[in-house]
């Protein structure tokens, strides 16, 4: 059974009922809802076909709203037009006008104020460079390094500038609000800069009365500066590489991957590596082999989940990339070569040291596998964070929300069940479920943990069954 999971975004060439019948049974377990692309009246209609397919399908899929964020981007221009190197581009703000040939609007008028001369303005991904000439009359003054086109509503990245934008904006916090009546699972955080940030959207999504936990997404210079207290704020972690890649020195990159992944490892987050994986895909039926040798690292690196982006929104080959990802985490996952993870984790309190002892003891009989009951998720979420390799670990819990949002963590194979007021009858129906989904065999070796708060009794302990 794969650990790693798998995030697939949604868009034109997925987001049919019969494409997300297809990419769940391909291996997907978290669907994302990028809102810089998306309205609200489509994440309502999404996420209903998303419940009911993947309920059809009895496969636990969990869904991520991710919001827009504070993102600078160009105007929108009648005809997109060819810059060369050495061309004069003017920015404007607040309504100013320019007489040069090229100019375009920016829609966030601190972008006077915020840049320098002499700073370099990148546009549309980092395909374009300029460097700042002059400020003048909110107009900023350019000098085209790079050549390329200049489109509409093209992303600015102001590597080394702080750029004075809230980080959840009016559309934001509506889009959030259709997500929080929908039921989505998780929220990802964008252009996350502190961890300030995150208590302000913990501060919303308390106020629709929501459980969904959030993802910052690390995309921002500032964000790596403050990785550690970012990463102790949130539920999760998003290493977002391509405004990252831009944001900072792309040789920078692999070592700010490693270091979010370690860090998060030890302290019990779920991290996702995202962007590029299978970038060729989108136009072309195989990967690159650098591309799967991307996949495997993160793989190796032990990152709980691995994401598809403009290769399942907007690409020709959708589930072809889930495949891909598929085959390539399982066979990684096989490998000797995984370094033990766990030895990093950080464990604090009574409760972790007993899950502790469950996994080595899992971990040391031969095709055993680990059973958790969880009313909260909690105990689960440390038993993923312990990076159980040598068994697969099922997690048992009688609300639908635990369920969905287990669906992000590292080996853990989530499944909804109504405890009965006897333990032993809880273990029957759970072991039952189980023979009956062919995950287990008469003969094999369970180790059953848990925390469950019965009328009748207080069951903390670990017990070794042999499925009969």
């Amino acid at each position: 059974m794969r650990k790693t999971k798998i995030i697939s975004t949604l868009g034109p060439v997925s987001d049919s009922p019969e494409k997300l019948k297809e990419l769940i049974e391909a291996g997907v377990d978290v669907f994302r809802l990028n809102m810089s692309h998306a309205d609200q009246e489509w994440v309502r209609n999404v996420v209903k076909k998303i419940r009911q397919i993947s309920s059809d399908l009895n496969k636990v899929v969990g869904i991520l709203l991710d919001t827009q964020g504070p993102a600078v981007r160009t105007g929108t221009l009648k005809t997109p037009f060819e810059l060369k190197i050495g061309d004069i581009l003017e920015f404007t703000v607040r309504g100013a006008t320019s007489n040069e040939p090229y100019s375009v609007d920016v829609n966030y008028d601190g972008f006077f104020d915020d840049v320098s001369v002499g700073n370099i303005v990148l546009v549309d991904n980092g395909v374009l460079h300029m460097e700042v000439l002059s400020k003048y009359d909110n107009k900023v003054r350019c000098k085209v390094l790079t050549r390329g086109k200049m489109g509409s509503r093209r992303h600015i990245n102001l590597p080394g500038v702080r750029v004075n934008l809230p980080p959840l904006t009016e559309k934001d916090l509506g889009d959030i609000a259709a997500g929080v009546e929908m039921g989505v699972d998780f929220v990802a955080l964008s252009f996350c800069r502190e961890a300030n940030d995150v208590r302000m959207l913990r501060d919303v999504l308390n106020k629709h009365k929501s459980s969904a936990h959030i993802i910052a997404k690390i995309e921002d210079q500032h964000a790596v500066q403050v990785l550690d207290e970012i990463i102790w704020e949130a539920d999760a972690i998003m290493i977002a590489r391509g405004d990252l890649g831009i944001e900072c020195p792309i040789e920078e990159l692999p070592i700010i991957q490693r270091l979010a992944i370690t860090r998060c490892l030890q302290v019990g987050r779920p991290v996702i590596v995202a962007t590029h994986m299978l970038e060729s895909m989108i136009e072309n039926p195989v990967p690159t082999r650098a591309e799967i040798t991307d996949i495997a690292n993160a793989v190796f690196e032990q990152a709980d989940a691995i994401m598809l982006s403009g290769e399942t929104t907007i690409g020709k080959y959708p589930v072809d990339c889930v495949r891909i990802f598929d085959r390539v985490a399982r066979r990684i996952e096989q490998s000797p070569e995984i370094p033990p993870y766990s030895d990093k984790a950080i464990i604090v309190d009574v409760r972790q040291k007993t899950v502790k002892a469950a996994v080595v003891l899992a971990a040391s009989l031969p095709g055993s596998k680990l059973m958790v009951f969880t009313r909260r998720g909690i105990m689960a979420d440390y038993v993923s964070h312990l990076r159980l390799s040598r068994a697969p670990v099922f997690a048992f819990s009688p609300a639908e929300t635990i369920v969905h949002r287990l669906s992000l963590n590292w080996n853990i194979f989530p499944i909804q069940m109504e405890f009965a007021s006897e333990l032993d009858d809880t273990l029957a129906r759970a072991e039952a479920i189980m023979k009956e989904r062919g995950f287990i065999q008469t003969g094999d070796q369970l180790v059953v943990i848990g925390d469950l708060v019965t009328e009748h009794e207080l069951f903390r302990s670990i017990q070794l069954r042999i499925a009969l």
